[in-house]
């Protein structure tokens, strides 16, 4: 069964960086799209960055310039690498995978996703 474990969570300061990481597995992880969502208090989970099965890439404006997702096909990992992280960062972040089909475009539309992994915290102090 599909199956997607997100790593690299923590608590850091503004500025600071963190790399969050996607494992993946129960599918060809090539084939589909994936993305990062974020859920914060009080707020709707929203889409962060995403990735598809050629590499190319879409982001939030509330982060571009600022976090880079890639993925690794031969290891079957997702990553987000967080940079000049702002308290507004803070939330539960979220690895999904759209597996409605293969060689779909990147998007942030978290309806389209069908599989979530269970979440890492990302705190952000001032």
């Amino acid at each position: 069964q599909v199956q997607l474990v997100e790593s690299g969570g923590g608590s850091v300061q503004a500025g600071g960086s963190l790399r969050l990481s996607c494992a993946a597995s129960g599918y060809t992880f090539s084939n589909y799209r994936m993305g990062w969502f974020r859920l914060a208090p009080g707020k709707e989970r929203e889409g962060v960055a995403s990735v598809d099965w050629a590499g190319s890439t879409r982001y939030a404006n509330s982060v571009k310039g600022r976090f880079t997702i890639s993925k690794d096909n031969a290891k079957n990992i997702l990553y987000l690498q967080m940079n000049s992280l702002k308290p507004e960062d803070t939330a539960m972040y979220y690895c999904a995978a759209d597996l409605r089909a293969p060689r779909l475009g990147p998007g942030l539309d978290r309806a389209e996703f069908g599989y979530w992994g269970q979440g890492t915290q990302v705190t952000v102090s001032s």
